[in-house]
C-alpha cells in the first residue's frame, strides 16, 4: 500500500459497489493492519474493522480509500466499539469474514 494507514484518517472508504464511510482510525493488532471505518448513517453509525489485505487502492488525490468488499460484506463484518482490544482471536475472525465472502464471488 502506498500510503501509511495511519495517513489515511478522515479519507473516505468505497467498497467495490459503493460509498460505505470514511476512515476513522488505524489499528494494529499482532502484526496485522486494519482500519475502523465509520458507516455514518449509513448503516446506523457503525465502526467496523476493515483488514489492509482488501484494501485495492488509495486514491491520494481525492482521498478516497477503495476496497475488492462489497457494502453488504463491510456491513455483515463485526462491530468494532470503541475502547475494545481486539486479541488475536479477534483479529483472525475478521480477516476470515472478509476471506470467506471472497472465496465466493
Amino acid at each position: 500500500m502506498a500510503a501509511d494507514m495511519a495517513d489515511l484518517i478522515g479519507y473516505k472508504v468505497e467498497a467495490s459497489d459503493g460509498a460505505i464511510g470514511k476512515v476513522d482510525r488505524h489499528s494494529e493488532y499482532v502484526g496485522r493492519q486494519f482500519m475502523v471505518v465509520d458507516t455514518g448513517p449509513w448503516i446506523f453509525g457503525r465502526h467496523v474493522l476493515v483488514p489492509a489485505s482488501v484494501v485495492t487502492r488509495v486514491d491520494e488525490e481525492n482521498e478516497t480509500v477503495h476496497l475488492s468488499a462489497t457494502r453488504a460484506e463491510v456491513k455483515d463484518a463485526p462491530e468494532f466499539e470503541r475502547g475494545q482490544h481486539a486479541d488475536d482471536m479477534a483479529a483472525i475472525q475478521i480477516i476470515e469474514h472478509y476471506a470467506s465472502k471472497n472465496s465466493h464471488t
